[in-house]
């Protein structure tokens, strides 16, 4: 799987993530997912809850609309993000360009 894909309206985002960080953000491409820095310890669920509302934050969307599917605990995780109102230039840059193109970012 690449490091997204639509399926129907909603957006399918393979992950790879780093805990502990010193601030939340997209960090490029890991193989084929996108790595994302998380601002919190991996104990507790803690690293889940701050990467799905940094996803949230991202996309602007509800927190709700964002889903953990796959990876509760381990760092490769798969995200839906139901319905984005569209793909975030953070994500776009960090994608590179040809997927920003196939995605229909601005």
């Amino acid at each position: 799987m690449n490091a997204w894909r639509w399926d129907g309206d909603d957006l399918l985002l393979t992950l790879h993530v780093q805990p502990g960080a010193v601030r939340s953000e997209l960090a490029g491409l890991h193989g084929t997912a996108l790595k994302v820095r998380v601002a919190a310890p991996p104990a507790a669920g803690r690293a889940n809850r701050e990467l799905l509302a940094f996803v949230a934050r991202l996309f602007a969307v509800a927190r709700n609309r964002v889903r953990l599917e796959q990876g509760a605990s381990g760092r490769s995780k798969r995200v839906r993000v139901v319905a984005p109102g569209g793909l975030p230039a953070e994500l776009a840059a960090a994608l590179g360009a040809s997927v920003a193109t196939a995605l229909g970012a601005d």
